[in-house]
C-alpha cells in the first residue's frame, strides 16, 4: 500500500510495511506537520524509516525535524551523505537559463534554516529493507546527484526521486545533473528492470512501465 503526499515543490510517499510505515523523501523544511498528520490518519503505525532518494533541499528539507519527532532513522546512499550533513544542494551543470536558480538555492537554504542532517544509515547499491518490514531493494542511480538512489519494492514498484518526473508531460531529469552520462546509464538500468509503476520526485501519480520505458533524455 502506497500513500502519496503532495508537498508543493515535490512529492513524498508513505509505504505500508509489515510493522509501521516507511517514508520516501520529506519535502522542503516545514513539512513536519503535514507528513505527521498523514501518518496518523492512515493508521499504519509508526514511521520506522526515512528514506531519502537524494540530498537536495526539496527532498531532504524536513528529514531532521521528522527524525526528532519520531526517532525514525534517516537513510541515504553514502555518496550523498556529506551533502546531506552539510545541508548542501548540489545542482551540478545546468543550462544558462537556470544559473540564476543555482545562485539562489544557497540563499533559500539560509532563509529556510536548512542545516542538513547526519544520516543514521548509509545505503549501498543492492541493500535491502527487510529489517524495516519491506521487500525492497536500493538501486544506486547516480547522475542527478552522485548519491541519488531508487527504491524498488517487490521488484515492480520504484521510487526514483528526480530521475523522472510526472509534472506536465512525463519526462526524465532534464534540468540539473552532477554527471549527465551517469544519469543516462541509471535511466537505462532502471528501464531494464521490467517495473510496473514508477513514482517520480515531482508530479502527482505514477508513470506506468510503458511510459517510463519509452522516456529518453531530451
Amino acid at each position: 500500500q502506497i500513500h502519496e503526499i503532495s508537498l508543493g515543490l515535490s512529492q513524498a510517499y508513505l509505504i505500508r510495511a509489515r510493522v509501521g510505515c516507511v517514508l520516501v523523501d520529506t519535502g522542503m523544511p516545514g513539512q513536519l506537520g503535514r507528513i505527521m498528520r498523514r501518518v496518523k490518519s492512515l493508521g499504519w503505525g509508526a514511521l520506522t524509516l526515512i528514506y531519502l532518494t537524494h540530498a537536495h533541499l526539496d527532498h531532504a528539507g524536513s528529514a531532521a525535524a521528522l527524525r526528532d519527532a519520531t526517532s525514525a532513522p534517516v537513510a541515504i546512499h553514502w555518496a550523498d551523505a556529506q551533502a546531506l550533513a552539510q545541508g548542501e544542494t548540489c545542482l551540478g551543470s545546468l543550462g544558462s537559463k537556470r544559473r540564476l536558480i543555482q545562485r539562489f538555492v544557497p540563499e533559500l537554504e539560509k532563509i529556510l534554516n536548512y542545516s542538513g542532517v547526519q544520516a543514521d544509515i548509509l545505503f549501498e547499491d543492492g541493500d535491502d529493507l527487510a529489517e524495516y518490514g519491506l521487500e525492497a531493494r536500493v538501486y544506486h542511480t547516480p547522475g542527478h546527484t552522485l548519491g541519488s538512489s531508487s527504491l524498488v519494492v517487490e521488484e515492480k514498484v520504484a521510487f526514483v526521486g528526480d530521475l523522472a518526473s510526472n509534472t506536465g508531460k512525463p519526462h526524465l531529469q532534464r534540468y540539473y545533473a552532477e554527471d549527465w552520462s551517469l544519469l543516462m546509464q541509471s535511466v537505462i538500468h532502471m528501464q531494464k528492470l521490467g517495473l510496473q509503476r514508477v513514482y517520480g520526485g515531482h508530479g502527482r501519480g505514477f508513470l506506468p512501465s510503458k511510459v517510463f520505458d519509452e522516456l529518453v533524455l531530451s
